[in-house]
């Protein structure tokens, strides 16, 4: 049997209607005229860690634990977003049982989430180091040193277009470029690849905006760029490629202020520090962890029903799962809210407590991803005039999260080249199964 080598690129954000769009993006439909494609579910919630936690394990969140972009640590009563650890994820990796059935197997991951000190040949990313003459926009890498050697090639990665009022192609140019260095230095049988520029036009755009369409060709061109580096690198009839989508987006018009209102009611708890009013998570009836268009509330003993009579009456949220309904979209795990709020598909959560500027948090302010209790989309705009980030939350028009319960909530899976027939992609797939797949193309069974 031919050896087989297997390159996965996340482009979050791509529809299946993108992908067969003529014309915007011709090196993926280059991929597709010999290959398969796929209208695919995707998880609940459908939000980055979740997703890609579920993409590279083959289970659902309430399996591998990760429920969120962020985490709540009861604990130590501290919420916190994006954090890095690989630990953080409850079950196997992909790499970890590929490498069980064969220490020679070689795998890489770049600019993936909760990949810090995975057990991967190669990982790159993000670490950006606070010292005391400023922040060191650097990048975790294993090899250690690999970082380094990519930037003596190809510059260093700028982490200000990587996500923040600057965000753009900047940061998928680097890390295609970056890709085929990988390939190039550690000829990984795996690599996943996630080029995120999709995710900053859709929510500044939403979907159905006419200038998406230059962004598709854009995301594109990357892809290309990485299909042309294999070819060069002489890999072309051993590598089959996947490209995938974590979720699509939905217009959206307006958010829903859920801390505010938990507040409003009296279930909502701030503390006063030198005119600033905190998050009281220790104190607190109850307090949401604000995601997109989920949030996850934690709850007294006792205040179960009444903060749950507020929310089913608020406007804008769809439903609120308790754990029957937990357990129905399969995100019934200890660190998930006691109940979860699901707005509307038109609408998303913000996580603001404060109603008066002048009391709002430091952090508030400024691109903090870690310290804010909650996703702040916003962090895409700077106020005019200022340097502060903007508070207008009529500027975002996408987002997501929602459940994939209908055709307009799938995303979608390419997969190039011929499948031999032992390798069984399901009908109507599921995000959950591409790691399935990716093992019998590179084991065989």
């Amino acid at each position: 049997m031919n050896k087989k080598r297997v390159i996965v690129i996340d482009v979050p954000g791509l529809s299946l209607n993108h992908v067969m769009s003529k014309g915007l993006m011709a090196h993926s439909n280059s991929l597709m005229s010999n290959g398969h494609v796929y209208r695919m579910r995707t998880v609940f919630p459908a939000v980055t860690l979740p997703v890609q936690a579920s993409l590279t394990t083959g289970v659902s969140p309430e399996e591998h634990g990760v429920v969120s972009n962020g985490f709540y640590f009861p604990d130590s009563h501290q919420i916190s977003f994006w954090e890095q650890a690989a630990s953080l994820v409850e079950a196997e990796r992909i790499w970890d049982r590929l490498k069980r059935r064969d220490a020679g197997i070689k795998t890489a991951t770049l600019f993936f989430q909760n990949t810090l000190y995975a057990q991967c040949d190669a990982v790159i990313t993000p670490r950006p180091m606070h010292t005391d003459e400023g922040l060191i926009q650097w990048c975790y890498s294993k090899p250690v040193g690999l970082y380094e050697e990519i930037c003596s090639s190809i510059g260093e990665f700028d982490l200000t277009h990587y996500w923040g009022p600057m965000a753009s192609i900047k940061s998928s140019q680097w890390i295609s470029k970056a890709s085929i260095e990988v390939a190039a230095r550690i000829k990984p049988d795996l690599m996943f690849v996630y080029l995120p520029h999709l995710d900053y036009c859709m929510q500044k755009l939403g979907p159905d905006h006419p200038g998406v369409e230059m962004e598709l060709s854009l995301v594109d061109n990357e892809i290309g760029r990485i299909v042309q580096g294999v070819n060069d690198l002489g890999l072309e009839g051993e590598t089959i490629f996947i490209i995938l989508s974590e979720y699509v987006f939905s217009g959206v018009a307006g958010d829903i202020a859920i801390n505010r209102i938990l507040r409003e009611n009296g279930l909502l708890s701030v503390r006063s520090i030198k005119g600033r009013e905190y998050l009281d998570l220790e104190l607190s009836p109850a307090f949401a962890m604000a995601d997109h268009q989920i949030a996850h509330i934690y709850i007294k003993p006792g205040r179960e029903k009444s903060v749950r009579q507020v929310l089913e009456k608020t406007d804008g949220i769809d439903y609120v799962l308790d754990a029957d309904g937990k357990k129905d979209h399969k995100i019934a795990h200890p660190r998930s809210g006691d109940i979860i709020a699901v707005s509307a598909k038109d609408r998303w959560f913000s996580y603001y407590w404060w109603f008066d500027r002048e009391k709002e948090p430091d952090f508030a302010a400024h691109v903090d991803i870690h310290r804010k209790p909650g996703y702040d989309p916003l962090e895409l705009f700077i106020e005019p005039g200022t340097f502060k980030i903007s508070q207008d939350t009529s500027l975002i028009r996408g987002s997501h999260g929602y459940p994939a319960i209908s055709q307009d909530q799938m995303t979608v899976l390419l997969i190039s080249g011929h499948i031999p027939d032992r390798i069984k992609v399901p009908d109507g797939p599921v995000i959950t199964d591409v790691s399935g797949v990716i093992e019998t193309i590179l084991t065989g069974d």
